[in-house]
Order: C-alpha cells, then sequence, then structure tokens
C-alpha cells in the first residue's frame, strides 16, 4: 500500500516507542488498528452504494431500450389509418364506379 519495507516499519516502530513509551504503545496500535478498519468499512459501504446505484441506472437504461421501438413500425403505426395516395386518387375511385356499373349491366 505505502511500499514501506521491514526496515522501515522496524525504525517506525521503535520511534514510536520512543515517543509514546512501552505503557501506551499496546493502546495506540489498538486504536489505529480500530480506526484504520472503520475507513475500511467506510469505503466499503460507499463502494457498495456506488455500485448499487449503478446497478438500477443499468436497469433503467435497459427498461428505457425495450420500450424504445422500432422507427420504421413507429412510424407504420402513427400512419396506418391515413389513406396512401393511391387510394386519394379520384380517377380511381371514378374507374372503380365505372367498372361497378360495367358489371352490373353484364
Amino acid at each position: 500500500m505505502f511500499d514501506l519495507g521491514f526496515q522501515e516499519l522496524i525504525i517506525i516502530f521503535i520511534v514510536a516507542l520512543l515517543v509514546f513509551g512501552p505503557k501506551r504503545l499496546p493502546e495506540l496500535g489498538y486504536t489505529l488498528g480500530k480506526t484504520l478498519n472503520e475507513i475500511k468499512k467506510a469505503f466499503q459501504g460507499a463502494k457498495s452504494e456506488m455500485e448499487k446505484e449503478i446497478n438500477e441506472v443499468k436497469e433503467t437504461v435497459e427498461e428505457a431500450k425495450k420500450d424504445i421501438k422500432d422507427p420504421l413500425q413507429l412510424k407504420n403505426e402513427l400512419f396506418k389509418d391515413i389513406p396512401s395516395l393511391e387510394d386519394l386518387r379520384i380517377d380511381k375511385h371514378i374507374e372503380n364506379i365505372a367498372r361497378k356499373e360495367i358489371e352490373k349491366k353484364e
């Protein structure tokens, strides 16, 4: 983590022993360990909370993808009730009426 070797740790231990004394050193080690453990738990909690939020966002995006329709399908649904230009041609209607009249006479 900090790239400390065995020699550096011994020097830190000797300095702490001289500064705090042999009576307070175990208490100091316990407090330091407890503090580091609490920091580790806090980071793990924050990490799990972020992962939870990211998963919720991913699920929302996936649901949105499912709701998005194919553009051609959407166009067909929007324009299904609108008659085509072929159906709007008057001469076709007149031709159909004339054809029906001819069929009736025959």
